[in-house]
């Protein structure tokens, strides 16, 4: 099944995947209907609570899950979905490893509003048991004093317990990541743009690369324009796609061509 492009309900795809057997799970599912697909999104929790399910039962120990996800805003309130998804990864037996951020480098105008313009998604990174694989991504270190040690102040809150007085030239990411959207920046393939909602190639490799080794196989069960397919190819992992719109394989396989 590795290397594939599988058109069909991912619930019922996902079922022909044995245990254990994915080393890590990328993907970004629809956000509250916020698009229609084709017009034929059926969402809510009697999908995602299933997905989630399998996605616990196909991953390795040790297996991390990336789930890429927003909020609607209905009646001036956020549907906050995004955490009950996160919950319930918790509920069932997934560790909450980390909430990350995307930030976006622009947001489209929310006119009359009385808010702020909503400028970032979440990404959820879920475990299943003590995280396998971490390949830390670093940057140039631009703080004075940047510790080679990561400082701890002391239960009573004075000074540091773990001081070492050396700098690092490099530096951790941090967890809020900032990319580019549009073309040229999400991807330089027109074609990618046929689909309503895809997020950039770097954000894919950013977390490929984070959370899985070469020859890995990376699970995409909302495959959409195939970006994270092309982007564990590339990186030298397979993948498994799965996508239910037949509009949206023709993408994908021309992107992974």
């Amino acid at each position: 099944m590795k290397n594939t492009v599988i058109h069909g309900d991912c619930i019922e795809v996902m079922k022909d995947i044995p245990d254990k057997s994915i080393d890590m799970v990328l993907t970004s599912p629809p956000y509250d209907n916020l698009r229609t697909y084709n017009g034929s999104l059926d969402w809510g929790e009697h999908i995602w609570k299933p997905v989630i399910q399998e996605l616990f039962r196909v991953i390795k120990d040790g297996g991390v899950v990336v789930w890429v996800v927003g909020d609607a805003t209905i009646k001036g309130s956020e549907t906050g979905t995004s955490f009950k998804q996160a919950l319930y990864f918790k509920e069932i037996g997934f560790n909450l490893h980390d909430t990350m951020i995307y930030e976006k480098s622009t947001s489209l105008p929310c006119k009359g509003a009385k808010r702020y313009y909503q400028i970032f998604e979440y990404m959820f990174v879920l475990s299943k048991g003590y995280v396998n694989s971490f390949n830390e991504i670093t940057t140039k270190s631009t703080r004075i004093g940047f510790l080679d040690k990561t400082g701890h102040r002391k239960t009573d809150g004075s000074g540091f317990s773990d001081y070492s007085g050396r700098r690092n030239e490099t530096r951790r990411l941090f967890n809020v990541w900032r990319y580019a959207v549009g073309l040229g920046g999400t991807t330089n393939d027109k074609i990618a743009f046929q689909h309503p909602a895809i997020f950039p190639e770097k954000l894919a490799e950013d977390h490929i690369l984070s959370w899985s080794n070469e020859g890995d196989t990376i699970l995409d069960p909302f495959a959409g324009s195939g970006t994270v397919g092309k982007m564990a190819k590339q990186l030298n992992r397979n993948y498994i796609l799965i996508e239910k719109e037949p509009e949206y394989i023709d993408i994908i396989k021309k992107r992974l061509a």
